[in-house]
């Protein structure tokens, strides 16, 4: 174990120390003409050289694998053994330098993954009385209250008790526009207080917290392998050895020691080991960094494929709170505002409470009297005057007429399956309300892009009722509709679907957890529930639809990168094999195109954390191979 560790300790030192040593050779024999020193120095380089590559192919081998390292080691034993130093020499430093690329560049696709745990907060201001304490956010229990000024770490996952602000939560969502919370809003580890004060009240501690679930997520994806990245593991198992093998059938049959060693270097299949890994890492990087959770590479095989995709509605398709869409004013729109809100604070109810948020009054008259009518509504006494807030059996119980112009408007409202809510004051109509559960922004737009992508068809399966979801679908340009189905039907929906390809659910809810976990690729919005967030493959945590596009794009994007690379590393052997039975490839000269073509496949997978998907403006929509 010392040995491995000092190796990897300065593995940097031992390739300058092999490089320098081979450029000082160059010039004591061409420049001082003293071939032995040249050659000495040589030697000296080969050995430094070789010592960390031969360790790794003992290592291997003591785990019964034929490695890489153990074919260049057998080349440059048998070019030092026929006197080539200068092959030795400039093979293992092109296999260190090769090795230090490929680490350099490496850790430049996890960056997304430092970047997130640098981003971990580390400290915390527990309130203690009238004072605050400063403690490592390890020792914060659920239950303690915080204190986060402007410019400071949310530690925790928790609720606003006192206090309102801006926050950022890029780190969460991969949105940097701060959003604006108060008393009683959530707040997330990890993000930023832009402006303000707040107090919060932890919930959710350590690991627990959605940043860390974050972090592990990311993490364990980028560990775990993909379905390509498998095969090719196998590939290389079985290629290795026989590459081996070959070699020493060629010396067999030709007698050419220098040829055979030459085989087993140029037949190492370093880039195709490669270039699926830094494909693979680098995709689920780009989405981390955007704000798209990809849990694994296998996630991004399945996902490029997928041909169907299902959707949840409320909370999915839509922003899952009622809000008003529709409204039409008689008479005084400030009084009419300020004695609905009025009248509607005495609710709980969902509609009641998109009422008061719609209305937005800070100064409203006192409610003396109050009267819920079960099925109707409610009826108030406000200012002296008698307030009627319901449906329209409400109002007709009261006797109170509709004009034409009135009853056009409700019909407005019924067919597109929105709530209704009429206001009348004194006996006169004065409000009329559409409530419904409003779409996502851009859904429509990201749903058409989606079709462009390779989407073939967009299913929504709800509990809701048929009318309600075929004009949400109407709208947003969804090919089926499936509606009041229970957990279990939207189940046997899935499993129906999936005897015709690939399929995505995408949900929010308890009741979409065993759609999510049936489906080929479970994908939730980051909004959900702790259950849904589980259960998935996937995880949108902006919970829009743009996220959904780059996801797809992302994945389709990655798997073709992963080809090419596969098809360039394959390319690169093919070429240099032919090279050496044609005599234009040699052990110097094929090592150095053999560790060039590793450079060229991580620099080609690299290119991936830069891609994105440039989103639908209006009709246009934008493919992801004009995007990236």
């Amino acid at each position: 174990m010392k040995v491995q560790r000092f190796l990897q300790q300065h593995n940097e030192g031992i390739t300058l120390a092999s490089g320098s040593l081979i450029v000082l050779s160059f010039l004591v024999q061409r420049g001082l003409q003293l071939a032995n020193v040249g050659a000495i120095f040589l030697i000296i380089a080969s050995i430094i050289g070789a010592i960390p590559i031969m360790w790794r192919a003992y290592q291997a081998l003591r785990v019964k694998v034929i490695s890489i390292e153990l074919l260049v080691s057998i080349a440059v034993l048998g070019a030092f053994m026929i006197g080539e130093y200068h092959e030795s020499a400039i093979v293992t430093f092109l296999f260190l330098f090769g090795s230090f690329l490929e680490k350099k560049t490496l850790e430049k696709t996890r960056h997304s993954i430092k970047a997130l745990t640098q981003l971990a907060p580390t400290k915390a201001l527990v309130v203690k009385g009238q004072a605050t304490e400063e403690v490592a956010v390890d020792d914060v229990e659920v239950g303690d209250h915080l204190l986060v000024k402007t410019g400071g770490q949310v530690p925790v996952d928790g609720v606003i008790v006192t206090g309102a602000g801006f926050v950022n939560e890029a780190s969460i969502t991969g949105e940097a526009r701060p959003v604006k919370k108060m008393t009683g809003a959530t707040v997330f580890a990890g993000s930023f207080v832009a402006n303000g004060t707040l107090t919060i009240e932890a919930q959710k501690v350590g690991e627990d917290t959605t940043f860390g679930k974050i972090i592990e997520l990311v993490e364990e994806a980028q560990d775990a392998k993909s379905g390509m990245e498998n095969f090719i593991d196998k590939f290389a198992r079985f290629y290795t050895p026989a590459v081996l093998l070959l070699s020493v059938i060629v010396y067999v049959i030709t007698r050419d020691f220098p040829l055979a060693i030459t085989l087993l270097v140029l037949g190492c299949p370093g880039a195709l080991v490669i270039g699926v890994p830094v494909s693979n890492v680098a995709g689920i990087g780009n989405g981390a960094k955007h704000g798209v959770l990809l849990k694994g590479g296998e996630v991004l095989d399945t996902f490029s494929q997928v041909e169907t995709v299902l959707f949840d509605k409320t909370g999915t398709l839509t922003k899952g709170t009622p809000t008003v869409t529709q409204s039409y004013f008689y008479g005084d729109k400030m009084e009419s505002l300020q004695v609905v809100q009025a009248v509607e604070a005495e609710s709980d109810h969902p509609l009641a409470q998109a009422v008061t948020a719609f209305a937005g009054q800070k100064n409203v008259p006192a409610v003396s009297e109050t009267k819920v009518i079960s099925g109707r509504g409610i009826a108030a006494v406000v200012a002296d005057q008698t307030v009627l807030v319901g449906n329209a059996a409400l109002l007709t119980e009261a006797q109170i007429s509709l004009n034409a112009a009135q009853q056009k408007q409700i019909t407005m409202i019924q067919q597109a399956a929105a709530s209704l809510v009429l206001v009348a004051i004194a006996g006169e109509v004065r409000l009329i309300l559409g409530i419904s559960d409003a779409p996502r922004a851009g859904v429509a737009e990201s749903l058409a892009q989606l079709k462009q992508m390779g989407i073939k068809q967009t299913v929504m399966l709800t509990g809701d009722n048929q009318q309600t979801a075929q004009v949400l679908a109407d709208e947003l340009g969804i090919d089926q509709v499936y509606a009041e189905l229970l957990p279990q039907e939207k189940v046997d929906w899935v499993k129906k679907f999936q005897q015709t390809g690939k399929v995505a659910f995408i949900g929010d809810g308890i009741n979409d957890s065993p759609a999510l976990a049936t489906a080929d690729i479970g994908i939730a919005m980051g909004s959900g529930t702790d259950v849904a967030l589980e259960t998935s493959d996937i995880v949108l945590m902006r919970s829009d639809f743009s996220s959904l596009v780059h996801a797809y794009g992302l994945t389709k994007k990655t798997v073709a990168n992963m080809k090419e690379n596969i098809a360039l590393a394959l390319a690169t052997v093919v070429f240099l094999l032919i090279g050496l039975v044609a005599g234009y490839v040699y052990l110097a000269s094929g090592m150095f195109v053999h560790e060039a073509s590793i450079l060229v496949v991580i620099l080609n997978g690299m290119r991936l954390l830069r891609f994105h998907v440039k989103q639908a403006a209006q009709n246009k929509v934008v493919t992801p191979e004009q995007a990236s």
